[in-house]
């Protein structure tokens, strides 16, 4: 089974793509009716009105970590990273009122939106005697608060960020994603007609990185040199792999509520209900992160809140096999997968040999085991002990990771790091 468009692989892509597998077996999977309903879990209300609280909590990594950091949550709910997903249609008025409980001011910069205000007047930088102190208004220490208002620029995927002692608190993880939707076109990633996506398959990556020192110092109030931080945990929406592919609201990571498991089912052409799934990425860091899903190309349609379109609104979008954003940089890509050798559990399982078993084993126990064979589902084959089925029902995965490969690490153990999977379903979809 092969997507339409030809597989780019690197020499690092069979092992990794075993080891994700093997992952996939062993962590708790989501039922496909859940799958369905797995995607962007937004925050938005008939008034456009947010009350964010600027607080400390702390994450878990896969490797047993618990690392203390800083975000934005909805005032009505516990810590989470990264801050909510919001989604405003493009041209209403927002209104952000942020209340900070940390122990220095904070604040919120919304880049690429209009008419910005605070507390009733332009959002502007704020300066002492000693110089800048912040690129907007902020909110006091510990019980501070700012009303932030703006016009949601146009439909495209936005950070919001602190715009306050930026290069310390953007690693203390204060950041989430502004998702501004065409209005009365929530199922189009932009203003053309050719960024119709699935709205049940819409997903978000924000990308960060932590130092876990600078995160520690902060805690014990210790002084650090924010110029010497050196990345050691690289997230996708606040999680790690293996976490990365956890249900979305997963119990065991209740201060990291957003999973990043794609779902495809395979695209037809020429069906009016058969639409792409809608990938929406962000750079919440201070590095390039060079993501790479793996198998399939991803189109790119939106870059930094604007359409991909040439002189007369001609169509400039373009695929890629590496989506490379940079800094503070979104894009928003259309993800399809077309099932071009029609498999069949039953009547056409494409059968794939198995290697020995010992060429199976690539760590010391059976949650190190990898089958190299896309299609168990419907041929099982020999299993070791604590091994207890291949796949559900001959889904398909692929990887999709920083092509930086030090990022696809926990604290330099791979494979980890800022990885996930794409699962493809078959056509007919998995028992619940």
């Amino acid at each position: 089974m092969n997507p339409t468009r030809s597989p780019r692989f690197t020499t690092a892509a069979p092992v990794v793509l075993a080891v994700a597998i093997v992952v996939a077996l062993t962590m708790p999977m989501p039922s496909a009716a859940a799958a369905t309903t797995d995607g962007l879990p937004c925050e938005a209300n008939s008034a456009n009105t947010f009350s964010l609280d600027a607080k400390a909590g702390y994450v878990s990594t896969p490797d047993g970590n618990s690392i203390y950091m800083w975000s934005y949550s909805s005032s009505t709910k516990a810590f989470q990273l990264p801050g909510p997903m919001l989604c405003v249609d493009s041209g209403v008025t927002v209104t952000v009122v942020l209340h900070n409980t940390l122990p220095e001011a904070t604040s919120i910069l919304f880049p690429g939106q209009h008419h910005q205000r605070a507390d009733g007047h332009p959002a502007q930088p704020q300066a002492d005697s000693t110089g800048l102190t912040s690129l907007t208004d902020a909110a006091a220490p510990l019980t501070g608060s700012v009303t932030y208002t703006f016009t949601a620029g146009s439909p495209g995927t936005y950070l919001y960020e602190s715009g306050t002692d930026v290069a310390k608190q953007r690693e203390m993880g204060l950041s989430g994603a502004l998702v501004v939707r065409p209005p009365g076109q929530p199922d189009h990633a932009n203003g053309r007609a050719d960024s119709a996506f699935d709205l049940n398959r819409e997903y978000v990556y924000l990308l960060s990185e932590v130092d876990p020192d600078l995160h520690l110092a902060v805690e014990r109030k210790r002084a650090f040199d924010v110029t010497k931080t050196k990345a050691r945990y690289f997230f996708i929406n606040g999680r790690s792999m293996p976490d990365t592919i956890a249900p979305t609201g997963a119990a065991w990571l209740p201060n990291q509520p957003y999973g990043s498991l794609v779902h495809l089912k395979p695209f037809v052409p020429g069906d009016p209900n058969s639409r792409p799934a809608l990938v929406r990425y962000l750079n919440a860091g201070s590095v390039n992160y060079p993501f790479h899903p793996h198998g399939n190309d991803q189109r790119v349609i939106t870059e930094d809140g604007q359409p991909v379109q040439g002189a007369g609104g001609s169509d400039a979008s373009y695929d890629k096999f590496l989506i490379d954003i940079g800094p503070g940089q979104s894009a928003d890509t259309l993800d399809q997968w077309v099932d071009a050798e029609h498999w069949n559990g039953e009547t056409n399982p494409i059968p794939v040999p198995l290697p020995q078993l010992q060429d199976q084993i690539v760590g010391p126990g059976t949650e190190t085991w990898f089958s190299e064979n896309p299609y168990l589902g419907g041929q099982p084959g020999e299993v070791p002990a604590g091994v207890v089925r291949n796949n559900q029902c001959g889904e398909y995965y692929m990887v999709a990771h920083s092509h930086a490969l030090e990022q696809a690490t926990n604290y330099g153990a791979s494979f980890g790091g800022m990885m996930t999977l794409v699962r493809i379903d078959p056509a007919a979809g998995c028992p619940s």
